[in-house]
Formats: C-alpha cells, sequence, structure tokens
C-alpha cells in the first residue's frame, strides 16, 4: 500500500516518521514523506500532481500552517494550507476510495463553553487560524458528502509537544536563563504528545499493511486529564529538575498570570478541553484500546516522560 505523509519536519510528521519505520506498519507498505521543499501547499497544482503520481492509498497529513498570531495577517497563505490543500487530498481520496487521516486543532472553537467540547458542539473559531482550520474539516467532510468508496477521520487535538519547537521547549530554555516567569493560568486544556497522537492515528487507519475499516468522521483525540499552562509550566520545570538539570527557575517562581495581562494579536480559546468519548467507542468497537498502551496514560505522565527524554 501506498502511504503519503504530508508534513514529515513537523512534530507530528516526524512522530509519524517514527511510527511508521519502526512498527508492523512498516512492513507492505511504501512510504513517501514530504515537507514544503517536496509539495508546496499553497500551490494546488503541486498537490495534485503528487497525488496522480503516487497514487497513495492513504494519505496522512501532518502538515498546517500553525502560525496563529502571524496569519492575522496572512490569511490567504493561512486558508491556502489549512484548507484548501486538505480539500484537494480529500476529493482525491473520495473519488479514489483512499483514506485520508487529517489533524486539526481546539481553535475550531471559541472556548466559551463551560465544561468540555463533543464533536458535535458548534464551530465558532476566534482568529484566521481557527477559521481556516474550520475551512479545512469542512472541505474534507463535503468532498466525502456523495462518495461511497474511502474513508476519512479528522483527529482535533489540543496543545501538541514533540520534535520541534514547542511551549514546553521554550519554558525550559527560559528557565535557564531567568530567576522567574509570568505563564497564564486561565486557559485550560490537556497538553497532547506527537508521539502518542501518531500512534493513536496509526492504529485507528491502518492494520498492517491494510487500511482499516473505522468510522469516517470528527474525532477528539487528547491524553486524559487537564491544566494551564501555568500548570503545564510547573510540571515541566519540576520534572526537568528531577532529572538533573540545572535551572534558575523553580515551580515557586513561576507566577501565574491572566489572559489578559498577556495580550497577543489573535485571540486564543479560553476552553479547550475535548471530550474523547466518541473516539474511545470507536477503538473500542475496533479492538484496539488493548493495543495502545499509552492509550489512558495522563497528560502528566507523558509530560514527565517527554521532558526526561529530552535531557
Amino acid at each position: 500500500m501506498n502511504i503519503l505523509v504530508f508534513g514529515k519536519d513537523g512534530q507530528l510528521g516526524r512522530a509519524f516518521k517514527e511510527q511508521l519505520q519502526h512498527s508492523s506498519f512498516h512492513a507492505g507498505n511504501t512510504i513517501k514523506l514530504v515537507d514544503r521543499s517536496d509539495c508546496d501547499l499553497s500551490d494546488s497544482y503541486q498537490i495534485t500532481s503528487l497525488l496522480n503520481n503516487f497514487r497513495p492509498q492513504l494519505i496522512i497529513n501532518a502538515a498546517a500552517y500553525t502560525a496563529v498570531d502571524k496569519a492575522e495577517s496572512e490569511s490567504d497563505i493561512a486558508f491556502a494550507v489549512n484548507a484548501d490543500a486538505p480539500g484537494l487530498m480529500a476529493k482525491y481520496a473520495a473519488q479514489y476510495g483512499a483514506t485520508i487521516l487529517h489533524f486539526s486543532t481546539d481553535y475550531v472553537f471559541d472556548g466559551f463553553k463551560q465544561g468540555v467540547h463533543q464533536e458535535v458542539d458548534p464551530c465558532s473559531p476566534l482568529g484566521v487560524y481557527g477559521k481556516s482550520k474550520e475551512a479545512g474539516e469542512r472541505a474534507i467532510v463535503e468532498a466525502f458528502a456523495t462518495s461511497v468508496v474511502g474513508r476519512y477521520a479528522i483527529l482535533r487535538a489540543s496543545w501538541l509537544y514533540g520534535d520541534g519547537n514547542n511551549f514546553i521547549r521554550s519554558i525550559l530554555r527560559l528557565a535557564k536563563e531567568r530567576s522567574a516567569l509570568q505563564v497564564i493560568d486561565d486557559q485550560h486544556g490537556a497538553p497532547t504528545s506527537a508521539a502518542w497522537l501518531a500512534e493513536v492515528g496509526c492504529y485507528l487507519v491502518l492494520d498492517g499493511s491494510q487500511k482499516r475499516q473505522f468510522t469516517s468522521g470528527v474525532y477528539h483525540a487528547v491524553p486524559p486529564g487537564e491544566t494551564s499552562w501555568y500548570g503545564l509550566a510547573c510540571l515541566a520545570v519540576q520534572s526537568a529538575l528531577d532529572a538533573g538539570w540545572q535551572l534558575q527557575t523553580s515551580p515557586a517562581s513561576i507566577v501565574p498570570i491572566s489572559t489578559s495581562e498577556y495580550p497577543s494579536l489573535a485571540q486564543r480559546p479560553m476552553n479547550s478541553r475535548l471530550s474523547t468519548n466518541k473516539l474511545q467507542i470507536e477503538l473500542e468497537r475496533l479492538g484496539l484500546v488493548s493495543k495502545l498502551p499509552h492509550w489512558n496514560t495522563p497528560w502528566d505522565e507523558q509530560v514527565s516522560t517527554y521532558v526526561k527524554q529530552l535531557s
């Protein structure tokens, strides 16, 4: 089976490379990982040419325009990469009976809801980034609206971290340089490991060298538990100290602040908590929960392990 992975140099793309090359998913599959130099996702001709030439049976779109603040002044490129590109991928999959695995974000919600967000909750993104990601979701759903072949899975995640630049690495870098930090404490969500997300995604859509017969739709994919950016920063710093890092900052010297005290160009959702009940039920139906040893590992355990591996 031909597997095409977009975004090979991003945190999620690197996680998929690891997952696909060091597991049963590698045997019997031809895997092609591409980055912007191979295929510019703002160029529809390049996308179409790649799809038609490689003829993938599985498309994994781990690429995205993720510069949240910059998107406010670069809406054209944000929509081209986050909406138009996945729409083209989905049209190909719907036409030729392929599967597409696409990743979205908590930013499709405004975050005003009390409690966790369900997949059926109305989307109401606050900024260009969230609007472009919502448009990408709609483009995929619409591409399959009249198709009787192919499948799609859209996995929404929040606060991604992995092999690359992310909040945790930034906090640890600053903790080496400063004796105190200020971190937002009134935005809540679940930090999501790229490695964990890639593992869940692979098992959902792949059964070795065969495509799995999962139910097409939108799913939330985040680990158990929730925290704030402040809580995440405190845990990251404490985990680094436990691992022997030499830091100037301790959890006690991290000061919680409100979002209003740290203004940004694009507004962020205050509540990014996502219910994973739908995905849990689908994984159980497919008999996959027992094959995913980290499925129920809480976010804090995953973050602590991640930080210790950085050392």
